[in-house]
Order: C-alpha cells, then structure tokens, then sequence
C-alpha cells in the first residue's frame, strides 16, 4: 500500500496551515502542533527539516515563528513529501540502493516505474496553493445538516 508517512502528512498540515496565514505573519511550531494537536516535538522537527530543505524560512524573537519560503503555488506536494520522506517509491528497485537478485527477470519492474512516474507527476501538479484553496469541511457541520433534516 502507498502511504505517506505520519510526518509528510503533518508537513503537509503545517504547509497549508502556514499557506493559509498568506502575508499576514508567521506561526511557532507550537501554534502549529496546537492547532492539530499534533506534538510540539514532532512539529518542531518536521518544521526544521522543512527549512534546511528550503521549503520554509524560520525568524527568532518575539513576531518569530515559520513561514513559507516561496509562494504557495511554486511549491509542490511532491516537494514537501520528499523532504520529509525521501524520494517516493513503489518497488524495492525503484532506488537507489541497486538492483534486487529479481532485477533481470522481474516482469512488472518497468510497469511499477511508469506507475512511480505517475504518481510523482501527479504530486508535482499539486501544489500548496492548491490544498489552501480546499475549504475544510468541519465533521459537525455535516452531522448539524444531517440533525436538521431528521
């Protein structure tokens, strides 16, 4: 199964969260993790790993915090998710680690590569710009619409 990990969905959060805020400021890692209830400890981190990939710039003092290094529309999901998790793969041969002892007869390896391409495309189309734009839909809201009709 395809999976991102917990920290590339946190990353994730933490993107629009920041995307979201636009020219208006930054946001401390511990607003951020607050905010989802995510721990500080695991925020702070994924936050740092953000900015040595250059994805997020972070200021110290009092009007510090974090926030997005480019627009929301040049940074990507593909972006955030490789700097969180690596390069994505599908297959144990789609790394860099070398070919498995399968490599010369395996049948589905040039499938599963085109498939890896695709998704990593997808991904690259997608940008924080784009999850911003997507309004969250509040889980009590549907429940009062459902109530309502009843």
């Amino acid at each position: 199964m395809l999976r991102l990990s917990k920290k590339a969905d946190y990353a994730l959060m933490a993107m629009k969260h920041l995307a979201l805020l636009g020219d208006r400021g930054s946001s401390s890692a511990r607003e951020i993790a607050g905010q989802y209830d995510i721990p500080i400890e695991l925020m702070a981190k994924v936050l740092q790993r953000l900015v040595r990939r250059g994805l997020l710039t972070s200021h110290q003092g009092t009007r510090g915090g974090y926030q997005l290094a480019r627009a929301p529309r040049s940074i990507s999901v593909a972006d955030v998710i490789q700097a969180i998790d690596g390069p994505v793969t599908v297959t144990a041969c789609s790394t860099d680690e070398g070919p498995c002892e399968q490599f010369e007869k395996c049948n589905v390896r040039d499938p599963l590569w085109r498939v890896r391409e695709k998704i990593l495309t997808e991904l690259g189309e997608c940008t924080i710009a784009e999850l911003a734009a997507d309004p969250a839909t509040p889980i009590l809201a549907h429940v009062a619409v459902l109530h309502t009709h009843l």
